[in-house]
């Protein structure tokens, strides 16, 4: 499963990215997989990952992603502030996130970003 992306990924996939400011992190996927597909489309949008070595439970704004998504250790996915990032600087993939931490995070992301769901 390691190894370099073939600049072909999917969404819910976890790849480690070089961030600015934060350094190198897993990112995980959410744009569409046509848009990760499509070599038209040069950026996707992600969530930044951060190491949860620290033992404190996940703020409301997070979720935790561990072996079973791929990852080397517990780790925070931040779903209130979405990054858009280049294809080309995407590394080696990680792993997966599992279909129950799907729901998970798109429900945080919703209640983060107070997104409306149902009409009034």
């Amino acid at each position: 499963m390691n190894g370099r992306p073939s600049r072909s990924f999917n969404q819910w996939d976890i790849l480690m990215f070089p961030f600015s400011k934060e350094k190198r992190h897993p990112a995980v996927i959410i744009s569409n997989d046509e848009a990760c597909q499509n070599p038209d489309v040069e950026e996707v949008n992600a969530l930044l990952c951060t190491s949860a070595k620290v033992n404190r439970p996940a703020k409301a704004t997070e979720e935790i992603l561990d072996e079973a998504d791929g990852l080397d250790w517990k780790t925070m996915v931040r779903c209130d502030k979405i990054h858009l990032l280049s294809k080309a600087q995407f590394q080696e993939r990680k792993g997966t996130v599992t279909d129950e931490r799907r729901h998970f995070i798109a429900r945080k992301i919703v209640e983060a970003l107070r997104l409306p769901i149902h009409r009034v």
